[in-house]
């Protein structure tokens, strides 16, 4: 492509595109090639500024019914009213670590203030995903959470919804926090308070001498991971973790936060990305945290739409499925596509691969707003590193590439057989899991290295500076029959990329068989693809003729690109039943778990490589037919 035809992109200062690497007793290390700059002690200190300096902005919104849905805003001085408040009531129950704030409910204004107030009085909380409420069945996470952390108070949006399992797992002597509590009586004598109550609270100087208190090692929350094959862990978030994080997020992201961040979201705060990564990104750098109650669902997706038409973000993350529901609706919604682009300076992803053609549908939305297109990043972090700790360096990265440590970290790659696996070590890092040594002990090497079964490769060998693109999850991988090793992450990138837009993302099989296969999960398009109406089922879908062809034509083409059996996909089928969150095949931040999906669907898997499930499709030869 020569000059002229060159894409033009929203100018953007990408702060650590440097890095010094070295090699030592067989490993590589890398680190920034810039120091981490200076962050306060604790997050509150944030949240006192701000309220002093801007008091009157806004740093929370929610749409409100009692406003006919209009949007209901908290500003910083409102935020550290209601802190010190809350602070001060959990201090009067008695609360620590040991007996932190338990929440079960989604994001809220209610959550958000109390998440504040318990941070501000250096009580530790714990926001869990409302799927363990809502969806399980058997509240076996749920029980399992509540066990580990003996919570001394509980809270709860509304008592209808999640009475069943407070009641069922909740002990009586545990006081419930409710937003309206006016209609809510315990039948196992559970003390109910409505959290009016404790936003009346008078605060005392007690409050603020127990946020002096806090420092760099005083537990901020508790956030479970998703307990892909066994029971989640609690991941212990410290200040220190927190307040290193929006530095290290500042620094590499520097343009993004030029100006005050404003965020239209709906990611769960149950998860690190958006509790830490984009909850604190607002406390931090003085923004505006748009809570949105859309997702990116058939369901509600709209609520998303309308909110993007109405507040323009200055900075957006969302999953692939997302990003591919967001460019559909702009090809016929001007509004939608001149608000949301008109001051966003970047945007990123996360929770499994962005495909190609949905990222050039919004570059060419861009380009036909605007006639310049808005960087699309992308990184690599997890629960344990708060989770910022890689970030791409320029904007032409590509999916699949995650960059070069943020500043203040170091990486250590360790060769695990034919992969490179890549280890964290820095003040972002969790100290371990809470009452669980064994399991904190398994996660650090012998030089205090945090092991994340994450595997990497140099995008360029020649030229380190353009970081690292991920290789897969070394437990992901696995040996044919044949002894033949099987890379499952960039097979699934490449499934992914040539099933777009149909292929929202696929389960690789064949541990100990022969050959490859493929569980794919469509996405909605498929549908129309079909010819099918919405309510039509994934199994109408799967049998319909259309749908057939492209699933044949799909796995040929896939065939043919092989360079061996270990790319080579011989047999595929489109899951005709969602996966499941309360099985664990659905992570909280809505990344398939690969294991999860194996394990619960073994009989699938066993059929398809028999050749006895229904719809299976394989490669077939030029000229010949299905």
């Amino acid at each position: 492509m020569d000059k002229a035809q060159a894409p033009v992109f929203r100018p953007y200062t990408f702060g650590v595109d440097r890095a010094r690497v070295r090699t030592e007793g067989g490993h590589t290390y890398v680190v920034a090639d810039a120091p981490l700059g200076d962050y306060p002690p604790r997050m509150t200190d944030h949240l006192v500024r701000w309220a002093s300096t801007k008091p009157d902005q806004t740093l929370f919104a929610q749409r409100d019914p009692a406003l006919g849905g209009q949007w209901r805003h908290i500003t910083f001085a409102q935020a550290l009213d209601s802190a010190r408040r809350i602070g001060q009531a959990l201090l009067d129950r008695g609360l620590s670590a040991e007996r932190p704030l338990v929440i079960l409910s989604e994001n809220s204004l209610s959550h958000a203030l109390l998440a504040l107030g318990a941070m501000y009085a250096g009580i530790a909380f714990c926001p869990v995903s409302p799927a363990y409420s809502l969806v399980s069945k058997d509240y076996d996470k749920l029980r399992h959470v509540l066990n580990t952390l003996t919570p001394g108070l509980v809270f709860a949006a509304d008592w209808q919804r999640f009475q069943a399992p407070i009641e069922a797992l909740v002990d009586a002597g545990i006081e419930v926090i409710l937003d309206n509590a006016n209609d809510a009586a315990s039948t196992r004598g559970h003390a109910i308070t409505p959290l009016a109550a404790l936003l009346a609270t008078e605060p005392t100087p007690a409050v603020d001498a127990a946020m002096a208190a806090t420092g760099p090692d005083t537990i901020v929350k508790f956030l479970f991971t998703s307990g892909s094959t066994k029971l989640p862990k609690a991941v212990i978030n410290t200040q220190r973790m927190i307040c290193a994080n929006q530095q290290q997020l500042a620094q590499s992201m520097k343009s993004t936060f030029e100006t005050p961040p404003v965020l239209v979201d709906w990611l769960p705060w149950n998860h690190t990305a958006g509790g830490n990564h984009d909850f604190f990104m607002c406390v931090a750098h003085g923004g505006s945290f748009y809570i949105d109650e859309g997702k990116p669902t058939p369901a509600l997706i709209g609520e998303t739409l309308r909110n993007l038409r109405e507040i323009a973000p200055t900075w957006y993350f969302n999953v692939p499925v997302g990003y591919e529901a967001l460019a559909r609706a702009m090809d016929t919604d001007d509004l939608l596509r001149r608000k949301f682009f008109s001051r966003l300076r970047s945007t990123m992803y996360a929770g499994a691969a962005l495909s190609q053609p949905v990222q050039d549908a919004l570059y060419a939305h861009a380009d036909r707003e605007y006639g310049e297109r808005i960087p699309m990043t992308a990184g690599l972090g997890m629960t344990e590193s708060a989770p910022f700790a890689l970030f791409v360096t320029n904007p032409h990265s590509l999916a699949g590439h995650v960059g070069l440590p943020s500043a203040g970290m170091e990486l250590k790659l360790v060769k695990m057989g034919d992969k490179e696996e890549i280890r964290y070590k820095g003040p972002n890092i969790t100290p371990g899991y809470w009452r669980n040594t064994e399991a904190t002990a398994e996660s650090f090497d012998e030089e205090g290295f945090f092991c994340t079964g994450d595997a990497v490769l140099w995008i360029d060998e020649n030229d380190k500076h353009l970081g690292l693109k991920f290789d897969g999850r070394i437990a992901e991988d696995f040996k044919l029959a044949t002894g033949t090793f099987v890379s499952v992450g960039p097979l699934r990138g490449k499934i992914i990329g040539a099933g777009a837009p149909y292929v929202q993302d696929a389960v690789i099989t064949g541990l100990n068989l022969n050959e490859i296969g493929a569980l794919m999960v469509a996405t909605p398009a498929l549908r129309q693809l079909a010819g099918l109406p919405e309510s039509a089922s994934m199994e109408d879908v799967a049998a319909s003729a259309p749908v057939k062809a492209w699933l044949q034509d799909l796995v040929t083409r896939l065939s043919e690109q092989a360079t061996g059996s270990a790319t080579r996909v011989a047999r595929a089928l489109l899951l005709t039943d969602a996966p499941s969150m309360d099985k664990g095949e659905i992570t909280d931040k809505g990344s398939l778990n690969q294991r999860a999906v194996l394990k619960h669907r073994a009989a699938l898997v066993e059929a398809l490589h028999a050749g006895t499930a229904p719809h299976i499709a394989t490669p077939q030869k030029k000229g010949s037919s299905a």
